[in-house]
């Protein structure tokens, strides 16, 4: 009788090893190399190696005291974040809850009667004040993946919340760029206008001096007038962006307390780090990687659902009532029972289950795949900003004082009356264009610096 119970068990376990029940999750093999395309450096300040800005906290990064506070605030009444801290709870209740089936469930269930027949005396009442147990033996892994799947959900909301947390930060440090970009070009906006509108006096002196002409003149105040009209224009861009910038921090538009473009600092040397690290620090990834741990998880509980459920329950009380005759005082009562489940006709349904499960394994498995190349991407995507703003930013200053002394030279040259005007508003329109234009070569920069904190998971 032995040799079969043996067999039986060796079978039962080489089945159940075979189809991995037991097995915890292990994250497959990624092959991260190259993810960030060529390892780019602009005069030693962007580098590759174990070192990674993305370890830094926000305030090392963001030293502005105006953007801070900021951050601040939006990282306290930002409503995706608390949404997002929400289901972290959920999350951990569910993990509660999957831990609590190991432990038996336990019922009080009371009952009473009470008979009366007509005409006939005493009443009866009867009672029973029974506690019912019941402890499901989890041989099969049931709830053990149950559990392991809960514990997956958790982290995958954990690593949600730092991902918005993330995205928070890197949504309101580059709002309050543009804002401080904005500024900048309206100065330099105000400041031309003011300009332009002495330029028309001068225009008008050299008409009485006989130096231009009445065309040159009203020229001169056309473009004055194309100057001041695009004031406007950017004033409500700011008042925009400021709007925005208040939804994102929970509070109702209004405007922002900010500093100024130039006085911005950062960090001497940018570390993207080796890729690899993208799988410790990229919140998204983490996300992707958990709902890959929790449909592996799933699947092995799918698997389960072709062995047998066993359980144990059990009653203990007290009652009045014995055979049928109401007795007194208390009667105790107790009793046991051990149950087996074996699904026989649902094993078509168990096989359409188990076919979902791995096929959104699968899915999840591609997904968490390509989380780790976007991350590359956007990686990659920084690195070469920050390169193309570095470059730009250095030839931009040579263009600027190149105009600089061209509008000197023209606006002299046309008092001395050997050149034109047109040549003077040609020099006018080509410095303020540049002007602008280095303002945002400026913003961009300070942008590529905030994609790459964001792109390497930083936001702690």
């Amino acid at each position: 009788m032995k040799k079969p119970i043996i067999l039986y068990a060796i079978i039962l376990t080489v089945i159940m090893s075979s189809c991995h029940i037991y097995k915890p999750y292990n994250r497959p093999e990624v092959n991260t190399s190259g993810m960030y395309r060529d390892t780019i450096s602009v005069n030693d300040t962007l580098a590759s190696d174990t070192a990674n800005m993305g370890n830094l906290p926000w305030q090392k990064v963001f030293t502005d005291p105006y953007l801070q506070t900021l951050i601040s605030q939006g990282l306290e009444q930002n409503s995706d974040l608390k949404t997002a801290a929400l289901r972290v709870t959920e999350a951990e209740a569910g993990l509660l809850s999957a831990r609590l089936s190991y432990v038996p469930s336990l019922n009080l269930a009371p009952q009473g009667t009470f008979s009366r027949i007509q005409d006939m005396l005493p009443h009866q009442w009867s009672y029973n004040l029974p506690v019912t147990a019941s402890w499901e033996i989890d041989l099969f892994g049931r709830l053990l993946n149950t559990k392991r799947g809960a514990k997956a959900a958790l982290l995958q909301s954990e690593a949600y919340k730092q991902a918005v947390q993330t995205q928070v930060i890197a949504t309101i440090a580059n709002t309050y760029y543009t804002l401080l970009m904005l500024d900048k070009q309206l100065a330099i906006t105000e400041e031309t206008a003011a300009n332009w509108k002495k330029n028309v006096e001068t225009m008008k002196y050299l008409k009485e001096a006989g130096r231009v002409n009445e065309a040159a003149v009203v020229q001169s105040e056309a473009n004055s007038h194309m100057i001041e009209a695009s004031i406007p224009d950017i004033r409500r861009q700011i008042r925009e962006t400021e709007n925005s910038l208040s939804v994102i921090l929970g509070v109702a538009p209004q405007t922002i307390k900010r500093g100024k473009l130039e006085d911005q600092t950062f960090p001497e040397q940018l570390n993207a780090g080796i890729p690899v690290q993208m799988l410790a620090n990229r919140p998204d990834v983490k996300s992707a990687e958990m709902s890959l741990a929790s449909a592996y998880y799933n699947t092995n509980v799918a698997r389960s659902a072709f062995y047998p459920q066993i359980s144990i329950s059990g009653t203990l009380g007290w009652t009045n009532l014995a055979g049928g005759q109401i007795v007194d005082p208390f009667t105790m009562i107790a009793n046991a029972v051990g149950s087996l489940t074996q699904p026989l006709f649902n094993k078509g349904t168990n096989i359409a289950r188990l076919k979902v499960a791995k096929a959104q394994q699968e899915e999840a498995l591609i997904a968490f795949q390509q989380s780790i190349l976007n991350a590359g991407q956007e990686v990659s995507n920084a690195l070469t900003l920050y390169q193309t703003a570095e470059e730009k930013s250095i030839e931009r200053k040579k263009q600027i004082n190149s105009l600089e002394k061209s509008v000197e030279y023209t606006q002299e040259l046309l008092t001395l009356g050997t050149s034109t005007y047109l040549e003077v508003l040609t020099a006018q329109q080509s410095l303020l264009s540049a002007q602008l234009s280095e303002t945002s070569d400026s913003f961009q920069k300070i942008q590529s610096v905030i994609n790459l904190y964001h792109a390497l998971g930083g936001g702690r």
